[in-house]
């Protein structure tokens, strides 16, 4: 990310803190995708779980084949929102969940042949045409943190070789598996090579493969060309029908913004900014990965001449984003923008300490700018009992 760029709008123009997503990095990236698409065929499924503000589908829809869900919530969501392909997965379903799933989705893919056992009777008497599969765990790790890694030791996520059950394959339409967290195509090599030795013989029964998520297409050194040339090889070697891929954080990479404005600024064993945000309410991978975000034309501490930690509103003491360094000394009411945060930030938001969640905007090169969502204290009260 080039930090140093701005966001070509007045932020005196959008509340505080407010998420926002540039459309017109939406049409860059799917760009990328619609190429990769007229070169193999894939087909495209938008991750909910990283990204799901519906008010910018209409940019997304023309390129996608649907969306991947993994809770009631989000299978109907993609089915009223984006209105194609919904394939569900979840670690277990309730009978409960399901009955929902099966109303919005087009596939259901099982964590275990035990369920697809149990739930067998039920998903006959489905009302629309769903096609299952089987998650499979090839044991082939490529993630470095555990806490995001499908095929670590002991994962929940996937049937592993020597529990596959093949006798069990009757109705079983396609297989599903997930090793990546933001790798090149390099990793996806490695893993079908895993994925090709344990389950070869059962990928030629199957009508549709889905090769999961992680997959960092928009990344600037993302090879392309090795993704188009293993998702053909593969199509031709088994003559299968459709490949699947389903990523979630290339597609909205570097196109979202958190902006905040601090609120004080204190001195302890360093200057320290208050901001009107929060790590733990608003981002919460920061802790949980846990990563530093960029913001735009900040530097690491030292680097440039006036260094802060940043520190949010929750009365959590590691609420903290992380040290920073300015151009200039700053001020109560500057605006801050920290940079890539349309993934895995809005869906993560919640109200820990009835801190109020951040407004959602979009605009576009042309200056429009829409506010989209502003939230009150009915939406913390109406989560509570």
């Amino acid at each position: 990310m080039d930090r140093n760029r701005t966001l070509n709008i007045d932020l005196n123009r959008i509340p505080s803190p407010c998420f926002i997503v540039d459309k017109s990095a939406l049409r860059k990236n799917i760009s990328i995708f619609d190429g990769i698409r007229k070169k193999t065929g894939v087909k495209i499924l938008l991750a909910l779980k990283g990204f799901a503000m519906f008010s910018v589908f209409d940019v997304l829809k023309p390129f996608l084949a649907g969306v991947c869900a993994s809770s009631p919530h989000e299978a109907r969501l993609g089915y009223e929102e984006m209105g194609k392909e919904v394939h569900s997965f979840a670690a277990a379903y309730s009978r409960r969940d399901l009955e929902d799933f099966l109303k919005w989705s087009d596939h259901i893919i099982f964590n275990s042949f035990s369920q697809w056992q149990q739930f067998n009777s039920q998903i006959k008497n489905a009302s629309r045409a769903i096609s299952y599969g089987i998650r499979i765990n090839p044991e082939h790790s490529e993630g470095n943190v555990p806490i995001y890694d499908p095929c670590a030791f002991g994962s929940r996520l996937g049937v592993i070789r020597d529990h596959f059950k093949s006798h069990l394959l009757d109705g079983i339409e396609g297989l599903h598996f997930h090793t990546l967290c933001q790798h090149n195509a390099d990793a996806l090599e490695r893993t079908l090579a895993k994925v090709e030795e344990k389950f070869g013989q059962f990928i030629l029964k199957m009508k549709w493969v889905n090769f999961g998520g992680g997959h960092h297409i928009t990344r600037s050194d993302y090879n392309v060309d090795l993704l188009c040339g293993l998702i053909n090889e593969f199509k031709l070697k088994y003559d299968i029908k459709e490949i699947y891929i389903e990523p979630g954080e290339a597609i909205v990479f570097e196109s979202g913004y958190l902006v905040t404005t601090v609120l004080d600024i204190i001195q302890n064993d360093m200057p320290i900014a208050i901001l009107d945000t929060s790590a733990a309410a608003h981002m919460p991978d920061v802790l949980e990965m846990p990563y530093r975000p960029e913001i735009i034309n900040a530097g690491d501490p030292g680097e440039n001449a006036h260094s802060y930690r940043l520190g949010g509103l929750s009365c959590l003491a590691g609420d903290v984003m992380g040290e920073y360094s300015f151009d200039h000394p700053l001020s109560i009411g500057d605006k801050l923008v920290f940079a890539d945060m349309a993934h895995y930030s809005m869906v993560k938001t919640n109200t820990f300490n009835g801190i109020r969640l951040p407004s959602i905007a979009w605009y576009d090169q042309t200056g429009e700018l829409r506010i989209v969502r502003s939230f009150d204290y009915k939406d913390y009260k109406n989560r509570l009992s």
